[in-house]
């Protein structure tokens, strides 16, 4: 991909051919089903979701200038990702994702401590994601990662 990290749209455009319908997807189904209170935009060279510093004036302790990352959506090289923070933060949710993953796709769960990848766009579990997405609020995050920061 070209350095399309200032623009949601060019880097949607710029994802290679074979992949662009199925990234296209997974990107409008986390942007419908995220809680309002999200903010889309560009991070980190991917896509991202944020709480902004108008919501959590503390930022991203890493970097106090950035606002607070939550989820994150990259075109890589062999596949595509999605780093979701709530995942990574709450064995609640990993267990219940793990689980329903299991349960309703043939494929063996490729996933990291955040991250959840794709090779395949077409096995690519929609409504799973969505319903993922659903899984925490921006309220939910915050008191999550202050949580996490004072261990």
């Amino acid at each position: 991909m070209k350095d399309v990290s200032k623009d949601v749209q060019a880097y949607l455009e710029n994802v290679v051919e074979d992949r662009r319908e199925g990234f296209r997807k997974l990107f409008e189904t986390i942007r419908t089903h995220l809680p309002e209170g999200f903010e889309e935009t560009m991070s980190y060279n991917m896509i991202g979701w944020v709480i902004p510093k108008s919501t959590y004036p503390a930022g991203y302790h890493c970097d106090p200038k950035l606002p607070l990352p939550f989820l994150m959506l990259a075109a890589q090289k062999n596949f595509v990702s999605v780093y979701h923070m709530g995942i990574y933060s709450d064995s609640e949710v990993m267990n219940w994702f793990t689980s329903e993953y299991a349960s309703r796709v043939s494929t063996k769960l490729d996933i990291g401590k955040s991250c959840i990848r794709f090779k395949k766009m077409d096995s690519i579990p929609l409504e799973l994601m969505g319903e993922l997405m659903t899984k925490m609020s921006p309220h939910d995050w915050i008191e999550r990662y202050e949580k996490m920061l004072k261990r």
